[in-house]
C-alpha cells in the first residue's frame, strides 16, 4: 500500500516570483542539475521515454535559454514532464498570484463557480475564450504541458491552471501576469468579456462562490472525514476527502462512532464518497475497509463508492482495493489517477529557479494487467443545471435506483 502522500498534480507555494532576476546562466545551471539528478533519483525515469530522447529534450530547452523567462522556462519543464509520462513526477513553481475566478467542468462545458464579488452576475457563465484565444486552442496548448492520456487527469489540471496568470503567460495565452480577460456566455446566452486583475493567493478567499457549494451534502464539511445519517431514508453517507488523519478525531475514534451507528441504526445503504480525495496515506482507510468487509453492508446493492475526476493516488488505491476485494458498486466518473502507477513521491529543488521537482520512488501495481483510470460501474454525467439547483446526480441516482 502507498503509505506516503503522493503529490497531486502541482503543489503551489506562496513565494514571490523572481522571473526578473534570472539569467540564461541560471536556466542552464538548473537544466544541468535536473538532467543529472532526476534520472538518479527516480525509480524508473526511462519507462516511457528513452534516455536519448530525454537528453535531447533537455538540449532543446537549452537552445531556447536566451529567450526564456521564469514562466516560459517553467512551461518548457512541464513539456518535459509530459514526455516522461509519470503522473506523480511534477514541478512545483513559485507562483504567488492568482486570478479571482474558479471553474468546474460539467457535461455542457467549463463554467464559473467562483468569481470576484464585483462580477458575481457572471456566476455560472460558460468559458469560451481567454484574451481572445478560443478554448479549443487553449486546450491544445495545455496538452503540450499536461499529461492527457487520462482525460480526467487533464481536466483537473486544466481547471487548476485556468486562473493562474504565470501559467497562462508561460503558454503565451496572456501577455502580463497582472490581468486576463475571460469571455463568458452568461445564463441568458449573451457573450460578455470580463477583465480580472490578479490578487495574491492569500487574498483569493475573498471570491464569491456559487451557493450550491454550501447547500450540497458533499461539500457540507471541510473535515478530512465525516459522516451524515439520513434517518428517514436509512442511508449512511461517509465523506472521505483526504487520506490523512485528523488530530482532533483520530480515525480509530471516527470508526468507533461510525460502526456504533451502523450497529444501532442498521442503515440499508452506505455511500463512501472519494470524489474529492486526491490522496495521502492509503493505510488510513484500512480499519474501515477491514470492518465493513465483515458487515452486512458488504453488498453491491447496499455499498456504494463514489469516484470522480479528482480521485487520485492513495484514494484511488483505496477504491481499487474496495472494488477488488469487497462487493461494491462504483458510481461517478473515471479517476484522474491510473490504477497502476509510479508514486511514493520525494522531491528536490533546482538551485536557481527554486522549482521543486517531485519524482516517484516506487511503482504500484495495484491490479495486474489493468491500464488507465479506474472506471465506475455506473457513469454519471454531471450537469451545470443540476449543480445550479444543488442536486447531486450520483446521490440522486443511488436513491432512485436502489430502494
Amino acid at each position: 500500500m502507498n503509505k506516503i502522500i503522493g503529490a497531486f498534480l502541482i503543489l503551489f507555494t506562496t513565494s514571490s516570483c523572481f522571473a526578473q532576476e534570472l539569467s540564461k546562466a541560471d536556466f542552464l545551471e538548473d537544466l544541468v542539475y535536473l538532467k543529472t539528478t532526476l534520472p538518479q533519483r527516480h525509480i524508473n525515469l526511462f519507462s516511457k521515454i528513452s534516455e536519448k530522447d530525454f537528453n535531447a529534450k533537455v538540449a532543446e530547452i537549452e537552445l531556447k535559454a536566451d529567450s526564456l523567462n521564469y514562466d516560459t522556462f517553467t512551461a518548457e519543464l512541464f513539456k518535459l514532464i509530459v514526455a516522461i509520462g509519470d503522473e506523480h513526477t511534477s514541478i512545483s513553481p513559485n507562483y504567488a498570484k492568482i486570478l479571482p475566478i474558479k471553474f468546474e467542468q460539467f457535461a455542457e462545458g467549463i463554467y464559473v463557480t467562483g468569481i470576484d464579488a464585483k462580477a458575481v452576475n457572471l456566476m455560472l457563465g460558460k468559458l469560451t475564450a481567454i484574451n481572445g484565444i478560443s478554448m479549443e486552442e487553449i486546450s491544445k496548448r495545455f496538452r503540450t504541458v499536461i499529461l492527457h492520456e487520462n482525460p480526467s487527469y487533464f481536466s483537473v489540471s486544466l481547471l487548476n491552471y485556468l486562473n493562474n496568470p504565470n501559467f497562462l503567460r508561460g503558454l503565451k495565452i496572456i501577455n502580463s501576469t497582472d490581468e486576463a480577460t475571460y469571455t463568458l456566455t452568461d445564463t441568458t446566452g449573451k457573450e460578455k468579456n470580463i477583465t480580472l486583475k490578479t490578487v495574491l493567493k492569500s487574498e483569493n478567499n475573498n471570491m464569491t462562490f456559487n451557493e450550491s457549494y454550501f447547500s450540497m451534502l458533499a461539500t457540507k464539511s471541510n473535515d478530512f472525514y465525516w459522516y451524515d445519517y439520513n434517518e428517514q431514508k436509512k442511508v449512511l453517507y461517509f465523506n472521505y476527502a483526504k487520506c490523512r488523519e485528523m488530530e482532533k478525531k483520530p480515525i480509530s475514534k471516527f470508526n468507533e462512532e461510525l460502526f456504533a451507528l451502523i450497529e444501532s441504526k442498521k442503515p440499508t445503504k452506505i455511500i463512501l464518497d472519494l470524489r474529492n480525495n486526491s490522496g495521502g496515506n492509503s493505510a488510513i482507510l484500512d480499519p474501515f475497509i477491514q470492518k465493513i468487509k465483515k458487515s452486512y453492508l458488504n453488498n453491491k446493492k447496499h455499498f456504494f463508492v463514489l469516484i470522480g475526476k479528482k480521485t487520485f493516488s492513495s484514494a484511488l488505491m483505496n477504491a481499487v482495493e474496495l472494488k477488488r476485494n469487497l462487493s461494491v458498486t462504483l458510481v461517478g466518473e473515471p479517476t484522474s489517477g491510473n490504477i497502476n502507477h509510479y508514486g511514493e513521491v520525494r522531491g528536490f529543488t533546482l538551485p536557481k529557479t527554486k522549482l521543486t521537482i517531485g519524482y516517484s520512488t516506487k511503482y504500484w501495481e495495484t491490479w495486474r494487467g489493468k491500464k488507465g483510470a479506474l472506471t465506475p460501474d455506473i457513469n454519471i454525467n454531471y450537469s451545470v443545471i443540476n449543480f445550479k439547483n444543488a442536486e447531486d446526480e450520483a446521490l440522486n441516482f443511488i436513491a432512485k435506483t436502489y430502494k
